[in-house]
């Protein structure tokens, strides 16, 4: 593979040094180099690749206990309610405090549907430089370039859909009842704000991205992962 990204990077060179001689760039982009792969090949082997890696980690986490019976995603209650917790099992309110974790975490898993057009918006819109650039790049080269293009993009679209899926869980319900129940205490003196949402978009985010890093490292490195004749081109053995 080491051999490929410096084939690729020297055509990258070559194609910068052409420019400035005026050659035809687009009989350039038409040429193999010695490893019979060309530049149009491994513009679309990685776009296949994104998409499926993609496709594989929103699937891992848009489906029931894809945060919630995880030993890596699964999401407990807000840092700054973490004594509200502890206060309220003592109480005797441990069911209720269950109820709330649980809908937090289905949730996410409903929330996280929402990513695909985002990212397919991202894969379409990625030039045959980006493409060259991830192929030659580090190992979590797709990665970085999909925070890049999508990591706002994703915030603002998870917020409002987090939302409606936090309160169709009932999340928002069970986890208001218990911050209001521990706000009213008598011994309580710094309040806890109520809203989950904020909080539920960062961890999903974070999560989805774990899981392209993850995809994405699996069809570098495994050839069992590489499901078509042109990314076992694009990322077959050195």
């Amino acid at each position: 593979m080491k051999k490929h990204y410096i084939l690729f990077f020297a055509l990258f060179l070559f194609a910068f040094t052409a420019a400035e001689a005026q050659l035809d760039l687009s009989k350039l982009l038409k040429k193999k180099d010695n490893s019979g792969i060309s530049q149009d090949e491994a513009g679309r082997g990685i776009k296949e690749a994104l998409s499926q890696g993609v496709t594989s980690a929103i699937l891992n986490l848009n489906k029931p206990d894809g945060f919630f019976g995880s030993e890596i995603y699964k999401m407990l209650l807000p840092p700054d309610a973490l004594k509200v917790e502890k206060t309220l099992r003592k109480l005797g309110m441990g069911n209720q405090v269950d109820k709330a974790i649980l809908a937090i975490n289905r949730g996410a898993e409903d929330a996280v549907g929402f990513a695909k057009p985002i990212f397919v918006d991202a894969i379409k819109e990625m030039t045959l430089a980006d493409a060259l650039n991830i192929v030659k790049g580090p190992k979590d080269a797709a990665t970085s370039y999909f925070k890049q293009k999508t990591k706002e993009k994703l915030i603002a679209a998870f917020t409002p859909s987090v939302k409606a899926s936090l309160d169709k869980t009932d999340a928002t319900k069970y986890y208001t009842d218990i911050i209001t129940t521990y706000n009213k205490l008598p011994t309580t003196f710094n309040k806890v704000n109520p809203d989950l949402t904020s909080y539920v978009v960062g961890k999903a985010v974070d999560a989805l991205f774990d899981q392209v890093a993850k995809e994405e490292a699996n069809i570098r490195s495994n050839p069992l992962a590489r499901t078509s004749d042109l990314l076992k081109k694009v990322f077959g053995s050195k």
